[in-house]
C-alpha cells in the first residue's frame, strides 16, 4: 500500500482531494477508474486522549483553538473581523 499526502478542498457542497500527477502516471489511473482510498485525518488527536503530560499552561480550549486555526472559511474570518470591530466600539 502506497501512502501519499494530499489536501481536501471544497468542491461545491462536497470535499475533493487531488491525486498527485506522479501517482496518477505510476498507477495509470484514468478518469472513471474505480480506486480505493484509505482516509486518515492528521488533525484528529482523539487517539492521544489522556496520553499527554501537561507541560503547557494553556487551557484545553486554547489548545483546541490552536489546532482548529485555518479551518474557518473566508466568510467566517470576515464575520469574525466585523464582530471584533463592533466589540471595540
Amino acid at each position: 500500500m502506497e501512502k501519499i499526502k494530499t489536501f481536501a478542498r471544497k468542491w461545491g457542497d462536497s470535499i475533493a482531494i487531488i491525486i498527485p500527477s506522479e501517482v496518477v502516471r505510476e498507477r495509470k489511473i484514468k478518469p472513471a477508474d474505480e480506486i480505493n482510498i484509505i482516509i486518515e485525518k492528521r488533525t484528529d488527536m482523539s487517539d492521544l486522549f489522556g496520553k499527554w503530560k501537561r507541560k503547557s499552561k494553556k487551557s484545553t480550549q486554547e489548545i483546541k483553538d490552536e489546532a482548529r486555526k485555518g479551518w474557518e472559511s473566508n466568510f467566517d474570518r470576515e464575520m469574525e473581523k466585523r464582530w471584533k470591530s463592533k466589540e471595540k466600539k
